[in-house]
């Protein structure tokens, strides 16, 4: 393995090409300004009277092509000239006058200012275009001329010419496109050619990619990898082209009679179709085009089709070439005698029916190259090429073909499809190497961060890195948000509960709404298929941001998804749905909008349907190991620094442990580091743990809540289970010793000590790898959520390591220096040096604080009521306080802490946990309590029991004017503001009477 500390994200992520990324780097060249140079008369007619533009957007809108160029006109050279040296052009037009010199001498001086500025010329009729053919002047500054004949697809055609000639040399190697040549040196031929050509051509690739195509963009950027057509006069130039992109033709088209060797040649096209026949590795189809129906007897000799130039079906002529010969129609699929077995209309029955059709036919097409063309002329580039470069008989078994051509479809699709977002499709939901999109929308903030996850994960190749384990995310749909607002719009829920605001009743008013027809039919096709539990996540717009990461505000339901009747699951998931969207309205979601000056009107809901990672052991399901990990830590012990981060994992679901109940926390640069004793590791181990309870096959969501399908077990049972092994250790009472795994007998402690210490499974190295590069691609630090399934895969036999998400720790804001100074113990309220915060506060004259004398560990859940109650009052009044007490607060469990949540101390703007001596601090702290102290800059400060340099002044709060006392609480009020100095970089904090 290498050293994790050398690597850097530049170093890794290396930006996997699929067809997407490879058509966005297709035509980098667009003509986008066009200088017209015509008379006031022609530029009035062309262009001010208006049609003309009209038709050319409507020419592109047609062909889905979205960057229409914009016209210039100007009358004069003079102008022409000015134009250029002010204005940046793409082509120039130069439309023929009566003068018919001045278009030469306009051309002369446009190309002494620009010598590299392609330069076209249109002439009016053939009586302009003979003159402009047979003069003894030569055209040296102008690139190609074209006759007008009325239609403004001229016009596109002239557009694309110059593009394609442009583009081809870089498409071909970037892109791998596929030319159409054309030879024609009859102006009057290709100027009604081209645009034949150039408009069918689009089309039908248009027609092609809207079938395929996932969304409207890759559709657009799809159309980027059509065929180029590159247009030539003679033959030396059209064996140039031949010679030069002959493994990229897709055909080629031409006249018989055109200039060979300098002079007109009768034969040049026979000879030139018989050179492509000679030197391709492949045949392509050959057109020939004369006005002399005698050559249709010549064409058939060669094997070329014949088209007549003269033919009032010429359109129909070229469009029944293209669609037939090029690949763009169906694909025929024939036997070696002509006989057609089977037709494929789209691309997936391609793939169908290549697993059916005789193999004989299979040779047939792939000893011609056809699959590659036919795919070609579809955009899918990467499999194009990789059944191109094999032919039939390098295979020693003709069988074989037939799985090698099967193979390059399913590795292309899985390539296409990693670390993307896809459209709904059944067959690949239990998939996890990208995410499913269920509905259209925004996917919301976790949806986000674990499509960046996918991304990300699929960008590097982390088997050189970490070679002995599997990264990934679990299988993962997403219901984008626009299905929130049509849910609530559709069932009138925003008049009934914001402006009614009939807050009691929110679940029972969701739970009634009917989601829509479409997303219900894809949940059912989605359970077909996915049989394992599920986590039904919210994932709010304003979730996991930069600014204010939302944590923990709104609901997540486990489904254990068992029900061997399908609609009862279908249900079941719809409820849990419905009950995420109604969070969003919830008492403490309002609260934390409150809290932080937020609408809750903005909001919007997106939901993730996610596989839940673990195995069933007697009849209860959970992962082996769950956890987070922060690029900071805000508690660093030994030789550690923040930046190196922390973890915390547990055994069992990961609810555990972004409680802030006991678990495991360790560095995970330096995992062995554990300052505890053998009895503080013995008393501080995890007791408990999580797991779906799969004997409930029915349970109510709305009355249960989110712990309907939960229930809490001992770790005695996870011994039980056999998922222990390499995560306790156990204690040797004789020798006061813990020994790593459960084969001993004694008291289990979970210490993960087979994975930290012994390296059974590289967790701390992924770990320590995962933050430092995300923390990079954020620019801030990170937390990630992952758990780990120990069981070794089918496909490569190395445990799993799953991302379940994504956040960013804190804002990134400026530190504020703060000079603690000397601390005067008789007018101090508290000192801590152990903590976070940063800033100073002269505002706060209220103090809210848990009685030591009366409290009782056992009701710490009322503690939470009552601090809720005056919290409310607080935010009436718009009161900031400081708030004291013993334990963790924010912990889910309530004999470690007081299992507050945000909304019942939203107000508070200093934190103190206070250490007694029969209440000592825990080591662990809920991850989503600790996301809204930080996000909101929030002093949190530790005092632990007996320390000899922190401590709260107990004296000083008796001696304050109590303004309301509960059976555990008391709401104290200073007569003046107190003085409060958080040192950031210190980490202390001062707090002092004035």
């Amino acid at each position: 393995m290498v050293d994790i500390e050398s690597i850097n994200l530049s170093s890794v992520y290396e930006k996997r090409k699929n067809d997407r990324d490879i058509f966005q780097e297709l035509m980098p060249t667009k003509v986008k300004e066009i200088l017209l140079v015509a008379t006031k008369y022609d530029a009035y007619s062309i262009v001010r009277e208006g049609q003309f533009s009209d038709k050319i957007f409507g020419e592109y809108l047609q062909l889905n092509l979205y960057s229409a160029p914009r016209f210039t006109s100007v009358n004069t050279k003079q102008e022409a000239v000015e134009a250029l040296k002010t204005r940046h052009f793409d082509m120039v037009i130069i439309m023929a006058g009566i003068d018919r010199q001045a278009p030469l001498d306009i051309a002369r001086g446009i190309n002494h200012v620009k010598p590299r500025l392609p330069i076209l010329l249109l002439v009016n009729n053939n009586y302009d275009l003979a003159y402009f053919t047979e003069t003894s002047e030569p055209l040296h500054y102008i690139d190609r001329v074209f006759v007008w004949n009325g239609n403004t697809s001229i016009f596109l055609a002239m557009i694309k010419y110059i593009e394609d000639k442009k583009n081809v040399q870089r498409d071909v190697l970037v892109g791998n496109v596929r030319i159409i040549l054309l030879v024609e040196d009859s102006v009057k031929y290709y100027s009604r050619y081209l645009p034949l050509l150039y408009t069918n051509v689009m089309l039908q690739t248009q027609n092609l990619v809207a079938d395929d195509s996932t969304d409207e963009l890759h559709m657009i950027l799809k159309m980027r990898a059509r065929p180029k057509i590159l247009l030539v006069s003679n033959y030396e130039d059209a064996i140039s082209v031949i010679d030069h992109y002959k493994d990229n033709l897709l055909c080629v088209i031409s006249d018989v009679k055109f200039s060979k060797n300098g002079s007109d040649d009768i034969d040049a096209g026979i000879d030139l179709l018989n050179y492509a026949n000679s030197i391709l590795k492949f045949k392509v189809p050959l057109l020939l085009q004369s006005h002399d129906v005698k050559n249709r007897k010549r064409a058939n000799e060669i094997d070329a089709d014949f088209i007549d130039k003269d033919s009032d079906s010429l359109s129909k002529d070229i469009q029944r070439f293209i669609y037939h010969r090029l690949g763009f129609g169906n694909f025929g699929f024939l036997m070696p005698d002509g006989r057609k077995v089977a037709d494929a209309h789209s691309l997936h029955e391609f793939q169908e029916l290549m697993k059916k059709v005789p193999i004989e036919s299979i040779l047939y097409h792939a000893s011609r190259n056809e699959f590659s063309k036919w795919l070609m002329a579809r955009g899918e580039i990467n499999m194009a090429e990789l059944l191109k470069v094999r032919q039939a008989d390098e295979f020693e078994q003709k069988k074989d073909v037939r799985e090698f051509i099967l193979k390059v479809f399913e590795k292309v699709k899985m390539q296409q499809l990693r670390g993307r977002i896809v459209n709904f499709d059944p067959t690949l939901v239990k998939d996890n190497r990208y995410i499913i999109r269920l509905s259209k929308g925004s996917l919301g903030g976790k949806g986000r961060g674990l499509a960046f996850i996918s991304n990300f994960i699929e960008n590097i190749d982390f088997k050189k890195i970490i070679p002995d384990v599997n990264i990934r995310i679990p299988a993962t749909s997403v219901i984008g948000a626009l299905e929130f607002d049509s849910f609530v719009e559709a069932n009138d829920l925003y008049n009934k509960i914001i402006v009614q605001h009939s807050y009691n009743n929110i679940n029972e008013l969701f739970l009634k709404g009917k989601i829509s027809e479409a997303l219900n039919e894809k949940l059912f096709l989605y359970l077909v298929n996915m049989k394992r539990p599920l986590a039904v996540r919210s994932s709010g717009l304003f979730e996991d941001s930069l600014l204010q990461p939302f944590a923990g505000v709104y609901s997540t339901y486990l489904l254990p998804n068992n029900h061997p009747d399908i609609n009862v699951r279908q249900k079941q998931l719809r409820e849990a749905i419905k009950l995420v969207y109604a969070s969003t309205f919830e008492k403490t979601a309002r609260s934390y909008f409150k809290a932080v000056n937020y609408k809750i009107e903005e909001e919007k809901m997106a939901v993730i349907i996610q596989e839940v990672v673990g195995h069933e052991f007697n009849g209860k399901y959970y992962p082996h190991i769950s956890g987070i990990a922060q690029s900071y830590n805000y508690y660093p012990v030994s030789y550690m620094q923040p930046a190196d981060g922390f973890a915390v994992a547990g055994v069992g679901l990961g609810m555990y442990v972004v409680g802030g109940e006991k678990s495991y926390r360790f560095c995970p640069r330096f995992p062995k580091i554990n300052p505890s004793s053998v009895g503080d590791q013995m008393r501080d181990s995890q007791k408990e743990f999580y797991a779906i309870d799969m004997s409930r096959t029915g349970f109510d969501l709305k009355d249960e809540g989110e712990m309907a399908t939960i229930e809490k077990y001992s770790v005695k049972e996870a011994d039980k289970d056999g998922t222990l092994t390499y995560c306790a250790s156990t204690f040797d009472l004789e020798n006061d010793i813990l020994l790593p795994g459960t084969d001993a007998r004694g008291v289990k402690v979970v210490d993960f000590s087979n994975i930290l210490k012994y390296s059974y499974f590289p967790l701390a190295d992924s770990l320590h790898l995962l933050l430092k590069l995300f923390k990079e691609a954020m620019g801030v630090p990170v937390e990630l959520e992952y758990t780990v399934d120990l069981e070794k895969t089918s496909d490569n036999g190395l445990p799993t390591l799953y991302l379940l998400q994504i956040k960013p720790l804190i804002r990134k804001e400026e530190m504020v220096t703060v000079d603690i100074g000397k601390v005067e113990k008789a007018r101090t309220l508290m000192y801590a040096t152990a903590g976070m915060g940063n800033g100073i506060n002269r505002e706060i004259c209220d103090v809210v604080y848990v009685n030591i004398a009366s409290f009782d560990r056992t009701r710490t859940r009322e503690i939470a009521q009552q601090l809720g109650t005056i919290n409310e009052k607080m935010a009436e009044e718009k009161r900031d306080y400081i708030l004291i007490g013993p334990g963790r607060w924010g912990s889910r469990d309530p004999f470690t802490g007081i299992p507050v949540v945000w909304s019942q101390i939203s107000r508070a703007k200093v934190i103190v946990e206070m250490g007694l001596e029969d209440f000592p601090l825990d080591a662990s702290l809920g991850s989503h309590f600790f996301h809204n102290v930080t996000s909101m800059n929030v002093g949190y400060y530790s005092i632990p029991y007996d320390s000899a340099d922190s401590y709260v002044n107990i004296d000083m709060l008796k001696s304050v004017r109590v303004l309301e006392k509960t059976e555990f609480v008391k709401h104290l009020r200073f007569e003046k503001p107190l003085e409060i100095l958080m040192d950031g970089r210190e980490r202390k904090v001062l707090i002092s009477q004035k």
